[in-house]
């Protein structure tokens, strides 16, 4: 039998490695299908878990100045712990009512919002309607006659009974009138739906109530976790042994400032969004400020879905453009103190993840693992596959620590 020609060969192996390729694919759309639906079972054991994990890395820092000033470990998270707590309970009984008071009021007056911005839509649509009306009249009026002789009006024959053109804008309001009687239907099955699913997170919640035991416990064996680790992974001490630790090492420092960072960040951010509202004179200022704060967890979130209600809060309140304006100018604000201050100074460029891979990181995981605890594990994910990228594709074997 004869050998393949050279053109032969190239087709063999182009065949041969878009069929591994496929296999590959196949695989790592098998294992992320049911990486999503472990998520999806066990996420009342895991949320607690993640939970206590993010608590134990912002206490850590204040537990071990405490162990280094010659007070005992347990005594310290106890301390800490009393701390942490008398300073929620307080923060949480200076906003908390504030809060709840403005949670309410929106809440009651959002129909009537809603029923204003409709009539200001309306009237905007009329006025503009009017205008072109007039413009379109002005520019087919024919010029005036240069004689004095009475000119009469040509009247157009008018059909019997012939039916009025309805106004575009009027077409407009009966088609999303139509509209919403075809969704609504939908809309309340879909909020029985999440109803019927926030019932079923009732065990995530009692599951809740033990964070502070994973997150003493976390903190209790940090030393020995960081000794002892190593020895419960399941291979035998070699160079693929001595690799897997580095990964995984790399990661943890990688998640450490990331999550310490983001939330003192987010934190900040809640503080300085609250303040420009209030000093626009924005209704509701506290309510939107912590959940524009809260969001910022995710680079950019926070001011992306808040600065729409924000901006037509404003519109509707004041009714006028100044106020929208200055509601812009204040996530603008926050934005660049946010991207020159504050991120530089506490996070600095010791995360290695740019704001958009963490944002695209966290869209996809929400779409792929299912839900918001799919879109939280993308990022350790995401810091996962940087650390493998950076370790034996683009740079070779250089340490891709963070520290």
């Amino acid at each position: 039998m004869l050998p393949p020609s050279p053109t032969q060969s190239r087709i063999i192996w182009f065949a041969v490695t878009f069929f591994a390729v496929g296999v590959v694919v196949a695989l790592l759309a098998g294992v992320v299908w049911a990486l999503g639906r472990i998520l999806h079972i066990f996420s009342p054991v895991l949320w607690p878990l993640a939970i206590a994990a993010v608590v134990a890395y912002l206490l850590d820092p204040l537990v071990d100045l405490l162990e280094r000033r010659k007070v005992p470990r347990n005594r310290a998270i106890i301390l800490v712990f009393a701390i942490a707590v008398v300073a929620t309970l307080g923060i949480a009984g200076a906003i908390v009512p504030r809060l709840v008071v403005e949670t309410r009021e929106l809440a009651m007056k959002i129909p009537a919002y809603a029923a204003q911005i409709q009539d200001n839509a309306a009237g905007w649509i009329e006025k503009a309607h009017a205008r072109v009306g007039a413009f379109n009249a002005q520019r087919a009026a024919p010029p005036a006659a240069t004689t004095n002789a009475p000119v009469e009006p040509v009247l157009a024959p008018v059909a019997p009974n012939a039916p009025a053109e309805v106004p575009w804008e009027k077409k407009v309001a009966q088609a999303a009138v139509s509209w919403l009687k075809t969704a609504g239907p939908a809309i309340g099955s879909w909020i029985i739906a999440q109803v019927s699913r926030v019932a079923a997170w009732f065990g995530l919640l009692s599951g809740i109530a033990l964070v502070p035991v994973y997150c003493y416990y976390f903190l209790k064996e940090k030393s020995g976790i960081q000794r002892n680790w190593t020895n419960y992974l399941p291979i035998h001490e070699s160079k693929l042994k001595k690799e897997i630790v580095f990964v995984l090492t790399s990661i943890n420092d990688y998640l450490i400032v990331f999550f310490r960072g983001q939330v003192l960040v987010a934190a900040c951010d809640a503080v300085l969004y609250t303040i420009g509202f209030f000093a626009v004179g924005l209704n509701y200022a506290l309510l939107l400020g912590l959940v524009a704060g809260a969001l910022s967890i995710i680079p950019f979130l926070g001011a992306v879905l808040t600065i729409v209600p924000a901006v037509t809060l404003a519109a509707v309140q004041h009714r006028d453009w100044l106020h929208p304006v200055l509601v812009v100018a204040v996530f603008v604000a926050v934005q660049v103190i946010e991207g020159f201050v504050i991120s530089p100074r506490i996070i600095g460029d010791r995360v290695g993840l740019h704001p958009l891979t963490i944002i695209i990181a966290v869209i996809v995981g929400t779409t792929l693992l299912g839900g918001i605890l799919g879109g939280v594990l993308a990022i350790p994910l995401t810091a996962a596959l940087r650390v493998v990228m950076f370790r034996y594709v683009w740079k070779g074997a250089q340490d891709s620590n963070p520290a």
